[in-house]
């Protein structure tokens, strides 16, 4: 039985995750994102009550599920559709997490692994624990079909063929059979799960039915399993009266047989016991064994959609607009309202969007006034495109791009004790090791590269690499202060009737005011730094 619902026909992934997840994780902010994404939000009339501890296997395998890109568009549509359904009902990618976590707990505190191959040489020890895990199962399961039974109205191609492969798996008649193994199994677990005889004054006795022929010498032959059963009886406390009175009895009765008063015929009754429950566990086996991975992948792939469910929550509280994204060109890029999400969840705040649409472009560079936005923008469009590739809703109105399975982050990093060379050999090795990764569908995004070194300088070494990696069909998506780099760019494309280059600046009004917003404009020779020394040095000398 499989789950598939990440992936179409399929439980992983069949390409690598993005080269330096590391990075991209540090310089878009991304632990903000998986930590609300681990995190539910709890609401007492309608009114939030509590934010729940963070679960780490929810925010780890969100990581893990976001950092490894869907790589068409048709995966991107089948993995929204289940986001979609389980969107319209929470409380059941809630329901699927809890059940398949509470398997999986308690199937490894039953001993799966290690301490699997140590009962090995026990086989009492051993088919006590296949029953707990055979019961284990089929509480779990039929948990599972209850909860698929109520939903109704589910429309994603993955829900809807889990939903119909597990009727088949584990269908009502299935569950019947199996119910009937482990009641007329439970007198070999009395005392061990239960203490029925304290709470019903009985105990439970096997009924085995054999069928078989005597040859000579009083020797079975065509034995046959006709019936195995458990019957609740009496209990006699060892001792009192009754007990005198059944050991008395049986002594009067004419060639009376007792196994429990007979060493050899105990030991030997302990093992047909044995013997006869391990046939019926092994008839079990056929199915159970179909269910081995099935609980690890249902708690792993609904982990993934809780975490979605749960993103998509803590946006709803801040009032992010959100939306799936659509799949476009590569060379295309548009969206209404785009919000940088890590900040928001940061800040616990909604933040300024930008609206932007660029047709036919493979570059996009952007300049403009300090502290105008910038970064913002750059991390803001990053994360919907990561979002984006691993069928997760993003904070705009509206989003589209292309496909890029390859995603290289280089922005400008702090000097620290961790250096051994100089800050501008260390943002050139980075980019050393983008280059030796590149390949088709490459996108790069570059914040304040090489703004280490001179204006002069920086400007040869942006312009010469940015050229390579365009000419070698790689979108790249820029900030930068370096001026001389982004005028020069700009005289050589200005008057192409095509031309693949674009150029934003963050807006800023005349009395310096800076609105956050990205728009189409020449690159200007400043980045009115005299702006923020005013506001801060002007203040001071007023005072």
């Amino acid at each position: 039985m499989k789950v598939c619902l990440l992936y179409e026909n399929r439980e992983r992934a069949e390409n690598e995750p993005y080269y330096d997840t590391k990075s991209i994780i540090q310089d878009l902010g991304l632990p903000v994102l998986f930590s609300a994404a681990s995190k539910e939000l709890t609401y007492e009339n309608g009114e939030l009550k509590q934010v729940e501890a963070a679960d780490l296997f929810v925010s780890e395998t969100f990581r893990n599920v976001m950092m490894t890109p869907l790589l068409t568009a048709e995966e991107i549509a089948f993995r929204q559709e289940v986001a979609k359904d389980f969107l319209a009902a929470p409380k059941f990618a809630r329901e699927l997490y809890r059940i398949s976590t509470e398997t999986v707990t308690k199937w490894n505190e039953l001993g799966r692994g290690v301490r699997d191959r140590i009962r090995q040489g026990n086989p009492v020890m051993r088919l006590t624990t296949e029953i707990r895990v055979l019961r284990l199962f089929t509480d779990s399961l039929s948990e599972i079909r209850a909860l698929l039974k109520k939903q109704e109205n589910l429309t994603s191609r993955g829900l809807q063929a889990f939903r119909k492969e597990f009727f088949e798996a584990f269908s009502e008649e299935l569950e019947k059979d199996v119910r009937k193994v482990l009641e007329d199994t439970s007198f070999y677990m009395a005392g061990l799960d239960t203490k029925k005889e304290e709470v019903q004054n009985t105990v439970v006795k096997p009924r085995i039915v054999f069928e078989c022929g005597l040859e000579d010498g009083l020797k079975f032959s065509s034995v046959k399993l006709l019936a195995v059963g458990s019957e609740d009886v009496k209990y006699i406390r060892p001792g009192s009266a009754g007990d005198k009175l059944r050991k008395f009895m049986s002594a009067m009765t004419k060639d009376g047989v007792s196994t429990t008063e007979d060493g050899r015929l105990r030991e030997d009754t302990q093992k047909l016991h044995l013997a006869v429950v391990s046939y019926l566990m092994k008839r079990q086996k056929g199915w159970m064994d179909g269910f081995q991975t099935f609980f690890d992948q249902l708690r792993l792939q609904s982990a993934f959609y809780l975490g979605t469910v749960q993103l998509t929550e803590h946006m709803e509280r801040l009032k992010l607009g959100w939306c799936l994204p659509k799949v476009c060109d590569r060379r295309d890029l548009s969206f209404t309202d785009l919000k940088e999400l890590s900040m928001a969840l940061a800040q616990r705040v909604d933040v300024i969007g930008n609206t932007c649409e660029l047709r036919g472009k493979d570059v996009l560079i952007v300049t403009g006034a300090n502290q105008g936005g910038k970064s913002t923008f750059l991390r803001s469009v990053s994360l919907a495109q990561l979002m984006l590739q691993s069928g997760l809703p993003v904070a705009a109105k509206a989003f589209e791009s292309g496909i890029f399975p390859r995603i290289f982050v280089h922005f400008t990093r702090r000097e620290d004790s961790a250096m051994n060379s100089g800050r501008l050999d260390e943002e050139l090795q980075r980019m050393n090791g983008i280059v030796e990764h590149i390949g088709d569908g490459s996108l790069v995004i570059l914040n304040e590269s090489f703004a280490t070194t001179t204006e002069k300088d920086g400007s040869v070494i942006a312009y010469d690499i940015i050229r390579a990696l365009s000419e070698a069909g790689v979108r790249i998506l820029t900030v930068t202060h370096l001026l001389s780099f982004a005028k020069r760019v700009y005289e050589e494309t200005k008057d192409a009737p095509d031309s693949p280059v674009e150029f934003f600046s963050a807006e800023r009004l005349a009395d310096g005011t800076r609105t956050f917003h990205m728009i189409r404009s020449e690159p200007e020779l400043t980045s009115f730094g005299l702006d923020l020394y005013d506001a801060v040095v002007g203040k001071q000398g007023k005072a």
